[in-house]
C-alpha cells in the first residue's frame, strides 16, 4: 500500500494574525515541522499552500514534499483538502490512501501518523482519537476521495463525510499532542 501524507497549510490564520505556515515554533516554521513529521511516516508528501504561498515557498524548507497551490484557500479548509486529493489523483504511480494532517498541530508525531497509516487500504477510513475525541491525522482511502471532494465545504473538510460512513478510530493517546495553535501563545507577537 502506498500512503501519501497531505499537509494542509493554506489558511490565512485570521485568529492567529498571520498564515500559520509562516509561524516560527521551536526554531522552525510550522510548515517545515509538519513536512518533516509527515516525511518520517510517509514516502510521498504533498503540502497544500494558499495564503502568502509564494512567501512560504521561498522561505520554508519543503525538501521532499510536492507543493500544491490552492487558489481558493480563502473559502476554507475544504478547498485545500480537495486540492490535495485532486493532486494525488494525478500523482505518478498509485496512491492507495491519503493521510491528512494540519500545519497548526506542532505536537503531531511520526508515531501517530504511522499508527493511523497502518490502516491504509483503498476502501479505508480512519481517524486518530485522543482520550476518545476524534482529531488528526485522518486517513482517506482512494475509493472515498470522490465522495469527500464532493461533500467537503467551508472549514468542515471531511467531517460530514466521515459522520455518514463507518470509520476506524485509532487510539493515539500519548503518541502525539493534538492541540492546535489557533492564537499566539501569551507574550508571543502574532506577526513578524
Amino acid at each position: 500500500m502506498t500512503t501519501a501524507a497531505v499537509v494542509l497549510a493554506a489558511g490565512g490564520g485570521r485568529r492567529y494574525g498571520m498564515p500559520k505556515a509562516l509561524v516560527e515554533f521551536e526554531g522552525s516554521l510550522l510548515v517545515e515541522r509538519a513536512v518533516r513529521t509527515a516525511r518520517a511516516a510517509c514516502d510521498v508528501v504533498l503540502v497544500v499552500l494558499g495564503a502568502q504561498a509564494l512567501d512560504v515557498w521561498r522561505t520554508a524548507d519543503l525538501t521532499g514534499a510536492t507543493v500544491l497551490a490552492n487558489a481558493e484557500w480563502e473559502t476554507g479548509m475544504a478547498s485545500s483538502l480537495r486540492t490535495g486529493l485532486e493532486g494525488l489523483r494525478g500523482f505518478p504511480g498509485t496512491v492507495d490512501a491519503a493521510l491528512i494532517t494540519l500545519v497548526d498541530m506542532p505536537g503531531m508525531t511520526p508515531a501517530a501518523l504511522a499508527a493511523v497509516a497502518a490502516h491504509a487500504a483503498p476502501g479505508a477510513l480512519a481517524v486518530a482519537t485522543y482520550d476518545g475525541v476524534r482529531s488528526h491525522p485522518v486517513l482517506l482511502g482512494r475509493e472515498h476521495w470522490a465522495g469527500v471532494i464532493g461533500s467537503a465545504t467551508g472549514d468542515e473538510g471531511a467531517r460530514r463525510y466521515l459522520a455518514e460512513h463507518e470509520v476506524t478510530e485509532v487510539d493515539c493517546t500519548g503518541l502525539a499532542d493534538p492541540a492546535d495553535l489557533d492564537v499566539p501563545p501569551p507574550g508571543v507577537p502574532s506577526a513578524p
